[in-house]
């Protein structure tokens, strides 16, 4: 297939039009892709519709309209179940189609899908994202790559245009590694955030201050800059779930185990975002991490 103008020649399927998927779907459709959309739940995305994509009625039938299919659900079986239950994506890719995956799995998962559709000449590209609802929403979006040479080449005008930073960091499932490692860290610095700022609410300084002063300094990050006020408020409007957070670093202290790693900090944010889930806070934000530290501090 002719991919030097992807734009034009490549028609795209979008799965999964959720809190990140809808607003990354909208941006395909802006950027002139030839879009076709379906939902697990109906009536998710109409947004998309308003840009130009069409829906369609079965996984399958997006794939039958479809060159490059993209995922943006949950977690593996939702991954298994769009691919490979009645009506699945499987059952209509033709040879040559490309399956780019963003949703948040296991590297092991990942391998296990693209060998189960590599009889039939479809190919697979890992694609997980960073950047919270924000950066679904403005295209800027952090995006680790996994898969071969030719098939992230192919994907990449695709992945350009819902974020900035597009990094083939290695074979099939490395983006996957990646994003999991990406997840310990956040697990470490909602922590750290979180500590800061409880201790300074406790001094009684004016916490809004102090986080201008520290944003120009060593302790700067994209969570002191934008969950911070979340934390100082005890406030946690959606951004990213907490619970699929939870379910992310699952998968992290998974492959911790398997290849003899220690995470202690990320299996204290674990043990922490367990009892919020258990309190009934698991659709948060993860910023909501805050409240574990703060209940221990009597604010």
């Amino acid at each position: 297939m002719d991919t030097t103008n992807n734009v034009a020649t490549e028609r795209v399927g979008f799965i999964g039009l959720g809190t990140m998927g809808a607003a990354m779907a909208t941006n395909l459709a802006r950027a002139g892709f030839d879009l076709t959309v379906w939902n697990r739940t109906p009536g998710r995305g109409d947004e998309t519709l308003v840009v130009g994509a069409r829906r369609a009625s079965t996984p399958g039938e997006v794939a039958a309209a479809s060159d490059v299919v993209v995922l943006c659900v949950t977690d593996s079986p939702q991954v298994d179940e769009v691919l490979f239950a009645d009506h699945g994506l499987a059952q209509g890719l033709r040879s040559g189609s490309l399956v780019i995956d963003c949703s948040s799995i296991s590297p092991l998962a990942t391998l296990d899908f693209a060998n189960r559709l590599a009889p039939i000449d479809v190919t697979w590209v890992d694609a997980p994202v960073s950047g919270g609802s924000e950066g679904a929403l403005n295209a800027t979006l952090s995006i680790m790559v996994g898969g071969g040479d030719d098939d992230v080449a192919r994907a990449r005008p695709i992945l350009a245009a819902m974020g900035t930073t597009i990094t083939h960091v290695g074979g099939l499932g490395a983006g996957q590694w990646a994003k999991a490692i990406n997840q310990v860290i956040l697990a470490g610095t909602y922590l750290g955030v979180a500590e800061g700022i409880t201790l300074g609410l406790k001094a009684g300084l004016d916490m809004d201050k102090v986080v201008t002063a520290l944003s120009g300094g060593a302790a700067a990050s994209w969570i002191l800059s934008n969950r911070s006020g979340r934390m100082i408020q005890d406030d946690y409007p959606l951004g990213f779930k907490l619970a699929l957070h939870r379910k992310d670093l699952a998968i992290a202290l998974a492959l911790a185990r398997e290849t003899g790693a220690e995470l202690p900090v990320a299996t204290l944010a674990a043990a922490f975002e367990d009892e919020l889930i258990a309190d009934g806070h698991g659709d948060e934000d993860n910023s909501a991490l805050a409240r574990s530290i703060r209940q221990r501090s009597g604010l």
